[in-house]
């Protein structure tokens, strides 16, 4: 029995409401088109890159040194030459591309879940209606992942070149959105050979000694280029954090935010009321569930393919030795995760069925108050400006808002200062020039 699937024979009632539940997703996340620039720390460092390519910046600035990939810097480059970004063009964008990455792996799954489902699942997932206002790439990075694995899964089908071609451009351009996009190439790279094992195990024999010249290239060009593609800052960060996140800890984060995902609810809030038992109820859910999924996806007899059981593999094995903690860093393979959980049976007998439904309405529950959220801070600049950013740029927003304009307000980066403020004894505080440049032009 399919956790509500397609092959759970819905009713016309129940088609129909989940139809109507869609297009009040869709309206809801049209309404928050209309933000306020939800500015990020990484949001920042984004536009400060765009802005060093746009108008030059000294060569020793935080934007001139950034290691992001440039794909998404690309992406808001292009629409301030075409004279659209601001905050509106941002947030429609990433609406599109959230909707796009969702149709690419719907279709790879059609057969086995409900279309309606999975779009109401992910959409009214609080990390998806949080970040999809922001300036950041995660959007962009979905789009393209889940391009590539719905052209290789076409590839798969039918062996036809040009699908393979799509998939690794599509790869490709996830992979400079986002580095851990690595993963996707990793996967790409275990489908083919899992796809042509047997004609590959002749090929390798007959051409061993290309195959070995072919890999020292492949390992000069990562050594070449590690520093253009991020590698190199990436590998620094992991040895130089390690030791400040044990396993053990990173451990708990990962299954922190995974209870996060799942329990569709931030967790901090939580474990501010809650010191011991919020941490303790996060932790068991994210356990339980990531041991449900991982025995369904790699030990139970299923249809995944086998391709994408590797590119979630190779995502974990990152995750868990990543030295940080935000549960955003699951966003760009939680589409990937929702399908394979709409196919995870669960049982037959009534508990099961009430259980799963029941969980499935708290889910939808928190999802739509994550979603008031939203547009209640979006129409409420006093209290927008006090929580976005848990009030990292309050006075800024404040100034922006109320008709403030601060002498010195910047619209080009000229300064490396471009996410911190200063305080000046016990009140007065002076705002970033910078922020409020980018608050005066994309607001």
């Amino acid at each position: 029995m399919m956790l509500l699937t397609a092959t759970d024979k819905f009713s016309e009632r129940n088609k129909l409401i989940l139809k109507f539940m869609f297009f009040v997703l869709l309206a809801i996340y049209v309404i928050n088109c209309f933000t306020p620039l939800r500015l990020h720390y990484d949001s920042v460092r984004y536009l400060a890159i765009k802005d060093c390519i746009e108008f030059g910046c000294p060569p020793d600035s935080d934007a001139a040194r950034d290691y992001f990939p440039f794909g998404y810097t690309a992406w808001l480059l292009i629409l301030s030459k075409l004279g659209i970004l601001s905050s509106i063009s941002i947030v429609v964008t990433n609406c599109l591309f959230l909707l796009g990455g969702l149709y690419f792996i719907s279709k790879v799954f059609e057969k086995k879940i409900s279309p309606y489902l999975y779009f109401i699942i992910v959409l009214l997932n609080w990390l998806f209606i949080k970040f999809v206002t922001h300036p950041l790439s995660e959007m962009e990075y979905v789009f393209f992942s889940s391009g590539s694995i719905y052209f290789f899964y076409l590839f798969t089908r039918g062996r036809k070149i040009v699908f393979l071609f799509c998939s690794l451009l599509f790869c490709w351009l996830a992979f400079v959105t986002k580095t851990v996009g690595i993963t996707l190439v990793g996967a790409l790279a275990f489908g083919l050979i899992w796809e042509f094992k047997e004609s590959q195990l002749a090929f390798l024999k007959k051409n061993k000694f290309l195959i070995v010249g072919l890999l020292i290239l492949i390992a000069a060009s990562v050594v070449l280029f590690a520093k253009q593609l991020g590698l190199n800052h990436y590998i620094g960060v992991l040895s130089k954090h390690l030791n400040e996140a044990p396993f053990f800890t990173r451990v708990a984060w990962r299954f922190t935010e995974w209870g996060e995902l799942f329990l569709n609810t931030p967790s901090n809030k939580v474990v501010e009321r809650l010191p011991g038992l919020g941490q303790i109820l996060f932790i068991s859910v994210g356990v339980i569930v990531f041991s449900f999924f991982c025995i369904f996806l790699y030990f139970k007899k299923n249809t995944i393919p086998a391709f994408i059981k590797a590119y979630f593999l190779f995502y974990l094995i990152i995750m868990f030795n990543w030295p940080f903690n935000d549960p955003r860093f699951w966003v760009p393979v939680m589409p990937v995760m929702a399908a394979i959980v709409l196919q995870a049976p669960l049982g037959i007998n009534y508990f099961y069925k009430f259980s799963s439904r029941l969980l499935l309405a708290v889910y939808f529950l928190l999802g739509f108050t994550a979603a008031g959220y939203m547009i209640y801070s979006s129409n409420n600049k006093a209290f927008f400006a006090k929580n976005q950013a848990k009030g990292f740029y309050k006075k800024e927003y404040e100034m922006h808002f109320f008709n403030k304009d601060p002498k010195g307000a910047a619209s080009t980066l000229n300064s490396s200062d471009t996410i911190r403020t200063v305080n000046i004894g016990d009140s007065v505080k002076i705002v970033n020039p910078y922020i409020m440049g980018l608050l005066k032009r994309y607001n």
